[in-house]
């Protein structure tokens, strides 16, 4: 696979070859980093430049061996919900933080607002529960993908354009991704008439991550939900995030309706935001 043309800088439906982006795990690692605070450097470092290769970034989360000593201040648990404690704003190329799962701590099903998601886990296990998008919602990265694929079908042969355009064929029925329902979608890429399917949320893949394993993911993959299987044990996460977002989707396991919900911090830079927490859906514990 060409990686070159998926840029971490960009999001994810401004990528050239979206089609590309289902890298799994980094295919070698290139060199150990040795802390996290080097990690982070090697990061700034990397995002200075105006090309981010995706598999450099997991090669270098994976290189990048847990130990408590470097990212215990930045650990901060509640007892209530999993944490979000940012470790470093990427001059808002990117944000790297550190997540705090207490035992059975979840996050609701989500969306990554068309950015990057990598993830790390420094301590305990987590499982990655991935869902395939509710029916009538459509993201953009999929839209763009249809898009391409709509191109690419009605230029692959002049002659075959001319066939379908003496039977009075218009090219994107003939592409395996055109509408045959011809669905009206408002700007969100929802569907108009507001209905949910019940069964609309639809599980496409469960992963068990354990220490130092390295896990992506995308709009383009699915949504997904992380949750701490251990009701003994607490689990702590790294996470990067390119470009960074303030608000993402969340999705009722049942219905599939998507709720737009603000991303905060618990704590920043090892220091505790002394503010009241609000009830957020993203941090529900289903």
């Amino acid at each position: 696979m060409d990686f070159e043309s998926a840029n971490c800088k960009h999001r994810v439906s401004e990528c050239t070859d979206i089609e590309q982006l289902s890298v799994e795990r980094p295919l070698k690692i290139g060199r150990e980093i040795d802390g996290l605070e080097n990690l982070v450097s090697e990061l700034h470092r990397v995002f200075s430049q105006d090309h981010v290769n995706i598999q450099e970034v997991q090669n270098m989360m994976s290189g990048y061996k847990s130990n408590p000593k470097h990212w215990r201040k930045y650990a901060k648990f509640d007892r209530f919900r999993y944490t979000r404690n940012l470790v470093d704003a990427g001059n808002g190329a990117f944000n790297i933080m550190i997540l705090c799962w207490g035992p059975g701590h979840a996050s609701a099903i989500h969306d990554h607002a068309d950015s990057h998601c990598f993830m790390k886990l420094l301590s305990g296990n987590l499982d990655e529960v991935r869902y395939d998008w509710p029916k009538n919602i459509e993201p953009e990265v999929i839209k763009r993908i249809k898009k391409r694929q709509s191109r690419r079908c009605c230029s692959e042969s002049n002659d075959i354009n001319e066939n379908l355009a003496q039977l009075n064929i218009n090219c994107d029925e003939t592409c395996p991704n055109y509408r045959q329902n011809n669905c009206q979608e408002n700007e969100n890429g929802d569907s108009e008439n507001g209905e949910y399917d019940t069964n609309s949320m639809v599980e496409i893949g469960r992963t068990r991550l354990e220490v130092d394993d390295v896990c992506y993911i995308n709009d383009a993959l699915g949504l997904h939900r992380m949750e701490n299987p251990s009701h003994v044990d607490g689990a702590v996460s790294l996470h990067l995030y390119c470009p960074p977002f303030d608000s993402c989707r969340v999705f009722d396991s049942r219905t599939g309706k998507a709720t737009n919900v603000n991303v905060t911090f618990w704590s920043m830079y090892g220091k505790k935001i002394r503010r009241v927490i609000e009830a957020n859906p993203a941090d529900s514990q289903e």
